[in-house]
């Protein structure tokens, strides 16, 4: 009888996350219509972040099965080379002071951190295990160099996060730490813009996210307020922030993802986004990957949240078809057996088993 039913229980660990991804994402690429029509906004930024990151999941699931620890490594160091090699990540004019594309850089770096990670917990092999996660310590030395201190940091959090998912023994409340996080996050950003911080610590963030920032996520707090469901329609902030239009080189974004989807899609863009990154979550947590590839995965995608709630890096197509490939890789169902993992792997596919 439990044999009978276990391909059952695969076949559908594999079917559900797939078809709330496709749900998800399609609702996403649906509603940016929908509010674009109605507002007569400019939906094709979203459309083509949306085919990014699905391009990018259906390339990583793919490379993953083939190759689990040489397709996350081909990815971590395609990620550098790309930063090394494109230090802006998109063509033109360069937006500097006192924003900059130092989110994107930091991002595309966070998930060549991420990538290199899981390829050494993918690894049997000892030294190839720790030569991966120098790769992963180098990325956080490069962001450094290439003056990028936020970088620095996040690489770094990731390269402690896996080393400490070796010893989770539940991915659940590893992956439920982790979307509070990205909450906590989200919430602060949301308080500074609706100008509910204290004085104090409101005037000590201002001052590290910069005064221009903060006057751009408040812009889109009061854009929400004017329509709540629909928002002003997407790509239609720079053109009614006020504060965009008064400035010299303007990208015409808000510099965060969650503040952007509110002004211009309204609450039912955002809660679209959450689904988005709820949705990687629950991949992680259904799939067939060891915990510790699990978990560091997640832990640079929720890094990545973190650092798209501050600045513009979903901006960046790299970005976001890095994020759709790590994703895509952390869940892909390996052809061949992996090694396990120091810690047990306490997982959903393991409840009700009883031993041979």
């Amino acid at each position: 009888m439990t044999s009978a039913s276990r391909p059952d229980a695969d076949s559908e660990r594999r079917i559900v996350p797939d078809a709330a991804g496709v749900v998800v994402l399609g609702a996403c690429a649906g509603w940016s219509l929908i509010t674009g029509a109605v507002r007569d906004g400019r939906p094709e930024g979203v459309l083509l972040a949306v085919l990014a990151v699905a391009a990018g999941y259906a390339a990583g699931r793919i490379s993953g099965a083939l190759l689990p620890v040489a397709a996350p490594c081909a990815g971590a160091l395609a990620g550098i080379g790309l930063t090394v090699a494109v230090p802006h990540l998109a063509p033109g004019p360069q937006i500097t002071a006192p924003l900059g594309h130092a989110g994107a850089t930091a991002a595309v770096l966070t998930l060549s951190a991420g990538a290199a990670c899981c390829a050494a917990w993918a690894t049997p092999v000892p030294v190839m295990r720790f030569a991966l996660r120098l790769v992963a310590a180098g990325t956080a030395v490069l962001a450094a160099a290439l003056g990028s201190t936020t970088g620095c940091v996040t690489c770094a959090a990731v390269l402690l996060c896996s080393l400490a998912a070796g010893h989770t023994r539940r991915r659940g409340a590893g992956l439920a730490v982790l979307a509070t996080v990205a909450v906590l996050v989200t919430g602060l950003t949301w308080a500074i813009a609706a100008r509910a911080v204290p004085g104090g610590l409101g005037t000590a963030l201002e001052e590290r996210l910069t005064p221009h920032r903060v006057e751009l996520w408040q812009d889109a707090w009061d854009l929400l307020r004017e329509d709540t469901v629909v928002g002003v329609g997407p790509g239609r902030f720079g053109e009614l922030s006020a504060t965009s239009a008064q400035s010299l080189l303007s990208d015409g974004k808000p510099h965060s993802a969650p503040l952007q989807q509110a002004a211009e899609q309204g609450v039912v863009g955002v809660a679209l986004l959450a689904a988005a990154f709820g949705w990687v979550l629950y991949a992680l947590w259904r799939g067939p990957r060891p915990t510790p590839v699990a978990l560091t995965a997640g832990a640079a995608l929720t890094v990545l949240a973190a650092i798209a709630a501050i600045g513009n890096a979903l901006s960046f197509t790299a970005v976001s078809v890095g994020a759709g490939l790590l994703a895509g890789m952390a869940t892909a169902r390996p052809l061949t057996e992996e090694p396990s993992s120091r810690a047990p792997d306490t997982h959903p596919r393991d409840a009700g088993r009883t031993p041979a």
